[in-house]
Parts: structure tokens; sequence; C-alpha cells
């Protein structure tokens, strides 16, 4: 298996961080829920990235090469423990953070809180509190937790590689394209597929998903995103019938005067047209900032 990455010591446990490219700035890629190997899951976008900036995929404890969670999964606690990797590692800020999904809580509470810290936000299909909350309207925590554990029975027998397994293989280790696309060397390939069973049932993820409302209400009790942000948004099917993805998406960039991309492309865009997806935010940060200007 292909070793990458750099192991911050975090309390105790280990957090793995993939650096590459440089620059006066770095951007952080943070990953969405249950993406089991963050650092080669992001490497069509960042790839595309690194000759500008310098990139650092921080893989969540439970996530990647890190070690398993030893701390309840709060969006403090998630941040906290981010920070503290990149500042083991002397990656120091000014951050440009890069979530993907779940990820965009811990963004928005981020860069509210710690606004020296972090100079914008590049949502890659971002998840925002309104959302979480139209859905926590219509789906009670009860209804929730049985579907938590539904999915984590059912990543369980994913984990043993059996039939199962072999059937849902484009909705799991596969959904992204990475392990038949030509995006990742054959060894990257071999790399994600292994560290991809290694997470698949990580305790971590089922918990996050249980404290998604909990930790989406406190990103939201920041306020708005204060910072200079692009959001690039899916076509992706809404949880909830209250509210669209791509709705939720408008109404939170209305509110913090974002600058907003709806793209007919699923949650996985990153891997889709990661071309696109980098001139937009490489356009967008050229803009916003005399760092980007540097080597642009």
């Amino acid at each position: 298996m292909l070793d990458y990455g750099t192991i911050a010591k975090v309390g105790n446990t280990d957090i793995n961080v993939y650096t590459e490219g440089s620059g006066s700035s770095t951007i952080i890629f943070m990953a969405g829920s249950g993406v089991g190997c963050p650092a080669l899951e992001y490497k069509p976008l960042y790839s595309r990235m690194s000759d500008k900036f310098r990139i650092a995929v921080v893989e969540k404890a439970g996530y990647g090469l890190s070690g398993k969670a030893q701390t309840e999964r709060t969006i403090e606690n998630l941040v906290e423990e981010s920070r503290a990797a990149l500042r083991y590692l002397h990656i120091e800020p000014p951050y440009i953070l890069a979530p993907h999904s779940y990820s965009g809580f811990e963004a928005i509470w981020w860069a509210n809180t710690y606004p020296d810290e972090v100079i914008a936000v590049i949502g890659i299909d971002m998840g925002f509190p309104n959302m979480m909350s139209a859905q926590a309207k219509e789906i009670p925590h009860d209804k929730k937790k049985a579907m938590v554990d539904k999915s984590r029975s059912l990543m369980q027998r994913i984990a043993k590689r059996g039939l199962l397994d072999k059937l849902l293989r484009n909705k799991t280790v596969n959904a992204s394209g990475l392990l038949t696309g030509s995006e990742l060397t054959p060894e990257e390939k071999q790399t994600y597929e292994e560290v991809y069973y290694k997470n698949v049932a990580s305790e971590a993820v089922f918990e996050e998903s249980i404290l998604a409302e909990a930790n989406a209400e406190k990103a939201q009790s920041t306020g708005y995103l204060r910072c200079p942000a692009c959001f690039i948004v899916s076509n992706m099917r809404s949880p909830v019938k209250a509210l669209t993805w791509q709705q939720a998406a408008k109404d939170y960039a209305e509110q913090c005067y974002a600058e907003i991309h709806l793209l007919d492309e699923d949650h996985m865009l990153y891997a889709r047209i990661p071309e696109k997806v980098a001139e937009i935010f490489l356009a967008f940060l050229r803009e916003k900032f005399e760092i980007a200007k540097e080597n642009m």
C-alpha cells in the first residue's frame, strides 16, 4: 500500500495530513461524511490547484490513514483537532477552507470562530445549516438514529467484501468513479481501495451523522459566513420535501453575499468535472486576493 501524508499527534490519536504545492496561503481540503480516503478522493481537484497554492488534506480521526476518534464528534472537537494537526506540522494560516458536504458545518464554525485564520471558503457542494434544520423538522431524531443503525449494519457487511460488496461496488467504494477512471495511478487505486475498507465501518462516521443536527446548529449559532465565499452546488436530491439542495445553497449564499454556481452534476462533482471546478475556484481566488495573483 502506498504511504502518503504526515502523521500529527493530536491528543490520544493520530491525524494524517497530506500536503503538496507551495504558496503564501494554504487551501485546506475537508472531507465529506464517510469519505474513506480523503487524500486520494480529492486529488482530481487539488492536483489542478497545487501549482498555484499549497494544499493540505486533513484526514479526520476515523478517516484515511488517521487513527480512531478518541473524542466525541462535536463540531468543536472536529475543528480543534484539524487546527491542532496543522499547527503540529507547522502549516500556518492564512487558510482557505475547501469543505465537501458535511464538513461545511465545520468550515462555517471554523471561519467564524477564528476569523484571523480563514480568509475564504470555497465550498465543494458543502452542507448548509438551513438544509439540516429542514431535515430535522421532517426526520425525528429517533428515526435518524434508526437510519444510522441500519447504515452501520450495512457497512459492516460491506467490510467483509463478499457478494453484497460486489453488488454495491459502484455505490460504495467506487461511488466517485475513481477506481475506473484515469485520475489515480494503479498504485493509488490499490491504496484508495484498501484505505476505504479500513474505514468503511468507522464509528466516527456514524457518530458524526447522529450529531449532524447539533453540529449544524452550532455552526449557525456563529452567524452566516463573514469571509469571502464561493459555493459550487450539485443537483443532488434533497433529503427533505420542503427544501431543494440547490435552494438551500442559494438562500444561504444570499445571506452571506457569496458567489454561487449551480451545476447539473452529482455530489462527487470534484471527481466528475475537476477542471471546471478548479477553474471556477481559481477565478474566484484570483479576483478576491492578491496572493492568488502571484503565480496566476
